[in-house]
């Protein structure tokens, strides 16, 4: 670099020189907001993370797309007119989380649609639900619909401490902890029922046959069940119960399967009692290894009446095998379609028990921001011959009670029929 003397004698050299530090220093300021910007985003996204975290205050709570969505017809002031009357007149306003009172307006909008599978669920519902599905939880590990518009349970999963307590299907849930359930969404009730793993909770219910309701406390425990379970009974008869149809049941049901087929069992019994469903594509895969390649296993049924027929993929492993299926009032969703599929494609099947709970409609699961999820129903679920699941259930070939002394006293006449009509199908005395 030239010094203060060179630069004297020389106006050229000082003009190159001074342009020369002119680029240095902006090189150096665009490094610095370069780096000042990096910083600030990354700080931004970790408050807007501890903001979805912490509660929101209703007095400094602000919105995005506030305008967004009046028109002619909805005038959507009425929403911030409301927002605004919460905000000064509500007797406790310190205490609202203005994040709570938004989801609670989207869960509004959503159940006012009239159908109780339409939900959106708020980060801790999202996660709840995610557990739900893999079958690793805190709970009760009990299934909950609504029928009649009332809190019902569809099924007790098997070992857990809601079956172990004598929850029961088609036990009608009145209280939870002396909270009515009438006032409840599916997720609230979920939500008050679970709880962390040694902790009790109290369920005021009906069951159908009693003259009272009673009082069934449940101690919660970590639950995590296996989907699909197999055992070999008298005469060689496999028995496989599917509890769910989660994220191992396509795993499970193709090794159980394999085994029937390389210990030469003779018939099989497949049990799907208290089955309250799962994934669609699962219920297919299952399917694929009891039909044969591409036979109609569900018909999706759009609003618009269109229909998508969904077919079998191949590794068909058992359709030549005689076979009963066990259905009762707990069975739904995934359970009913595969229970249809098998009865509608093969006539070595026989259906026996009660008939199915009646979840029919499809529900497609859509991540949302901020670790939010919706659940929309999309269609609804009819059986290859084109008989309507929803509402209806399925209806089993041969019913068979399955009374509360049946149950006090470990009798299972459900499964005795289906082993006695194997028997009798074999020709075995």
């Amino acid at each position: 670099m030239p010094d203060s003397q060179q630069l004297k004698n020389s106006p050229e050299e000082f003009r190159i020189y001074k342009k020369r530090m002119l680029r240095y220093f902006f090189q150096i300021f665009a490094i610095i907001v370069l780096v000042a910007g990096i910083f600030w985003v990354g700080f931004e996204r970790g408050q807007k993370y501890d903001q979805l975290k912490a509660p929101i205050s209703i007095e400094s709570a602000t919105f995005k797309n506030k305008e967004q969505g009046a028109d002619s017809v909805i005038d959507f002031s009425l929403f911030w007119n409301v927002w605004e009357l919460l905000k000064n007149k509500y007797v406790d306003t310190g205490s609202l989380d203005a994040q709570k009172l938004f989801y609670g307006a989207i869960k509004g909008m959503m159940q006012a649609t009239g159908d109780p599978y339409t939900t959106f669920l708020d980060p801790i519902e999202n996660q709840k639900f995610g557990e739900d599905i893999s079958g690793n939880f805190e709970g009760i590990g009990a299934e909950l619909g609504i029928k009649g518009g009332i809190l019902t349970v569809i099924a007790p999963l098997q070992g857990t401490p809601a079956e172990k307590a004598g929850i029961r299907s088609g036990d009608k849930i009145i209280k939870i902890d002396g909270k009515a359930a009438s006032d409840m969404t599916i997720e609230e009730a979920v939500d008050h029922i679970r709880g962390k793993n040694g902790t009790n909770v109290v369920l005021t219910v009906y069951r159908e046959g009693n003259a009272d309701t009673q009082d069934i406390t449940v101690q919660r425990g970590i639950i995590s069940v296996k989907s699909v379970t197999l055992e070999v009974r008298e005469n060689n008869i496999a028995y496989i119960k599917i509890t769910r149809f989660g994220d191992d049941t396509s795993k499970l049901f193709a090794e159980a399967i394999k085994k029937v087929v390389a210990q030469k069992n003779r018939a099989l019994v497949i049990d799907m009692r208290n089955n309250p469903g799962g994934y669609l594509e699962t219920s297919i895969d299952v399917a694929s290894k009891l039909l044969p390649k591409d036979k109609v296993v569900v018909i999706e049924e759009s609003g618009n009446k269109s229909q998508k027929k969904m077919y079998t993929r191949g590794g068909d492993l058992a359709s030549g095998l005689e076979t009963v299926v066990l259905i009762n009032e707990g069975s739904a969703s995934a359970s009913e379609i595969l229970a249809g599929a098998l009865k509608n494609n093969r006539s070595n099947v026989t259906l026996i028990g009660k008939k199915s709970f009646g979840k029919g409609s499809v529900q497609e699961f859509i991540e949302m921001p901020q670790g939010t999820a919706a659940k929309i129903t999309v269609a609804r679920w009819l059986t290859p011959d084109g008989t309507q699941i929803n509402e209806q259930g399925i209806k089993p070939d041969k019913e068979v009670d399955f009374s509360n002394d049946d149950y006090e006293n470990n009798r299972d006449p459900q499964l005795d029929e289906a082993l006695k009509l194997l028997k009798e199908k074999l020709g075995i005395k």
